[in-house]
C-alpha cells in the first residue's frame, strides 16, 4: 500500500515531491533483472532501462519473479549500482585485474591478458539461465565470459575461490554507493547550512519534553542539525576507508594457490587495500559497520523529520512542508496539508535499522566462512543504500522549500504572557538580594496562575506582584522579558559551524 496523500506517482514535476524528477530502475538483490537492451561492454558505461511499469514481474524457467522490493524509492544513481550488470561488471574487473597482476608477475601470458580484455563480456539474462542449471552465480558467470573469450579464457580465476571475486567486487560496490551517499549529504550540509543563515535572528521557543522552556531561533534548531550531519560526513569519511578492502588469498585466506602479490596489485589496481587478514571471506564486522553508519546517519534524518512534524500541528504551526500545487492531502477532508514526506521519512529509518539488527547477526559466521550471510547481504545492502539516498535527496528538497511561519514563531513564544521569561525573572530577584527558594516561589505562583487560561499574562503579574515591585524598577522587569538575552552568544555557535 502506498503512502497516502502521496502525489508523484504518476510522473507530476511539482516542487513538493521529488518523485517527478528522477527516472527509476529496478535493482536487483534479491531481484534479478533481464535487460532486453544491448550486452553491456565492461568498459563502457552500462545500459540501464529508462522506463517501467511498476506491476511488471519477470517470467523465468516457469517463475514469476518481482523486480525489486521498493522500487518506488529507487533513484536512478545509486539503483544503477545495485543491478545485477552493473554487479557483473565489478566481478569482471576483479578477474581481469587479477589476470592483470598474474601477467606482471610472468604467471600467464600477457597476450592472453591483451585477449582476454578485449573480449571479456557478459549477457546477465544468459549468466541466470546457466545459474538455473548449475545452481552457482560465480560458476555461471563464469562460463558465460568464456563463451565470449574463448581459449584465453583458461586463465581467468586461477587460484581464487569465489569470495575472492564477490568479497573484492563487493567492495567495489559499496565504495560507489558510499562516494555517492558523501556527495548527496554535502549538498545536504549545504541547505542545512544556508537555511540556518536565513533564519539564524528568528526567534522561537524551545521545549523540553514538549513543554514551552525558553527562546532560541530557529536557525539555532538548524545548526543543531548541521553539526550533526557534519559528523557523519567524518564519519563517513572514515567508513570509506574501512570498507575500501578486497582480498585475493583462496580458499580458506592462506594463499596456498595464489600468492599475496597478486592480491596487493589486483586491489591497488581497483583502487582498494588488501585485507590484512582474510579467512575465505572479508570479515563482516566492515559491513556491519557499514549498515549501522547507515542507519546511525537516517536516524538522524528521522529526528528532523519527527521534528518538522511536531512543528507542523495545527495548533504549533512553525514551519510546514511545501504543499505543491494540486497537490491533495485527505481523500476525505480537502482541508488537510499533511507532512507526508517526514513521515515518509520517519519509516524508512526504521528499516534501515532493522537492516543493522541483520548486519550485526551476519558478523558470527562458522569457521573460515559459510553462506548464511549472503542471502541476507542480497537484500539488506541494495536496500540500505538506496533508502538512504532516497533519503537525502528527499530531506534536503523538504528542507530547501521548508516554508518557515515567523509570525506563529513570537505567537506561540508569547502565550500566557511570557511564562518562558520565568527564570529571568528568578534569576533578576536573586540578584537583588532574595533568597532562590524565595524568589522561585514567587515567579512559580505567579507563572502558575497564568498557565493555561486564555486571559494568563505572566508579565503583567509580575509587574503588580508587590514581593517583585518592591525589589525591581519598571524598566528592570521589562528587560526580563527581552528575548534578545538569550540570543547574545548565539553567534559564537554560528561561527564554528560557518553560519
Amino acid at each position: 500500500m502506498g503512502d497516502t496523500g502521496e502525489v508523484g506517482d504518476k510522473g507530476d514535476t511539482g516542487r513538493g515531491n521529488i518523485f517527478g524528477r528522477f527516472l527509476r530502475v529496478f535493482h536487483s538483490p534479491p531481484h534479478r533483472v533481464f535487460f532486453r537492451s544491448p550486452i553491456p561492454n565492461p568498459q563502457s558505461p552500462i545500459p540501464f532501462p529508462r522506463s517501467f511499469n511498476p506491476q511488471t514481474t519477470v517470467q523465468y524457467d516457469g517463475c514469476t519473479l518481482w523486480r525489486t522490493v521498493i522500487e518506488r524509492y529507487t533513484l536512478p544513481e545509486m539503483g544503477n549500482l545495485w543491478t545485477d550488470a552493473y554487479k557483473f561488471k565489478t566481478w569482471l574487473q576483479v578477474e581481469i585485474a587479477v589476470c592483470e597482476a598474474q601477467a606482471e608477475l610472468g604467471y600467464i601470458p600477457a597476450q592472453a591478458v591483451a585477449e582476454i580484455k578485449a573480449k571479456a563480456n557478459f549477457d546477465p539474462k544468459r549468466v541466470l539461465e546457466i545459474e538455473g542449471e548449475v545452481r552457482h552465480d560465480v560458476i555461471a558467470f563464469l562460463t558465460n565470459v568464456n563463451e565470449y573469450v574463448g581459449d584465453a579464457g583458461r586463465y581467468i580465476h586461477l587460484g581464487l575461490t569465489s569470495s575472492d571475486v564477490l568479497d573484492t567486487a563487493l567492495a567495489l560496490q559499496m565504495v560507489a554507493s558510499l562516494d555517492l551517499l558523501l556527495q548527496h549529504l554535502q549538498a545536504l550540509i549545504d541547505v542545512i547550512r544556508q537555511k540556518a543563515k536565513e533564519h539564524r535572528y528568528t526567534v522561537m521557543i524551545g521545549r523540553s519534553h514538549g513543554i514551552h522552556a525558553e527562546p532560541i531561533t530557529f536557525g539555532f534548531k538548524l545548526a543543531g542539525w548541521l553539526a550533526e550531519v557534519l559528523r557523519h560526513q567524518e564519519r563517513l569519511q572514515i567508513l570509506r576507508k574501512s570498507i575500501a578492502v578486497g582480498k585475493i588469498s583462496g580458499a580458506v585466506g592462506t594463499y596456498a594457490n595464489i600468492e599475496p602479490r597478486v592480491e596487493a596489485i589486483a586491489c591497488q589496481k581497483l583502487g582498494l587495500q588488501p585485507d590484512a587478514a582474510s579467512t575465505q571471506v572479508i570479515s563482516r564486522d566492515r559491513h556491519a559497520d557499514f549498515v549501522q553508519q547507515l542507519a546511525l546517519l537516517t536516524a538522524s534524518i528521522e529526528r528532523f523529520a519527527v521534528e518538522i512534524r511536531n512543528l507542523q500541528k495545527t495548533d504549533v504551526l512553525e514551519v510546514e512542508e511545501f504543499f505543491a500545487k494540486g497537490q491533495k492531502g485527505s481523500s476525505a477532508m480537502p482541508h488537510k496539508r499533511n507532512p507526508i514526506r517526514s513521515e515518509r521519512l520517519t519509516g524508512m529509518a526504521r528499516i534501515i535499522r532493522s537492516h543493522a539488527i541483520a548486519a550485526l547477526e551476519n558478523v558470527a559466521l562458522w569457521h573460515e566462512r559459510d553462506i548464511s550471510h549472503s542471502s541476507v547481504e542480497r537484500v539488506i545492502l541494495p536496500d540500505s543504500c538506496i533508502l538512504t539516498h532516497f533519503m537525502l535527496v528527499e530531506t534536503t528538497d523538504l528542507i530547501q522549500n521548508l516554508l518557515v511561519y515567523p509570525e506563529n514563531m513570537a505567537r506561540n513564544m508569547n502565550v500566557y504572557g511570557g511564562v518562558v521569561f520565568s527564570q529571568r525573572v528568578l534569576l533578576t530577584l536573586v540578584e537583588k538580594g532574595i533568597t532562590r527558594e524565595e524568589a522561585y516561589k514567587i515567579v512559580q505562583e505567579n507563572a502558575h496562575t497564568a498557565w493555561n487560561k486564555p486571559e494568563g499574562n505572566f508579565r503583567d503579574l509580575i509587574s503588580k506582584e508587590p514581593r517583585v515591585t518592591a525589589k525591581l524598577s519598571p524598566a528592570e522587569i521589562a528587560a526580563c522579558f527581552d528575548p534578545q538575552h538569550h540570543l547574545q552568544h548565539l553567534d559564537q555557535v554560528y561561527q564554528r559551524l560557518g553560519i
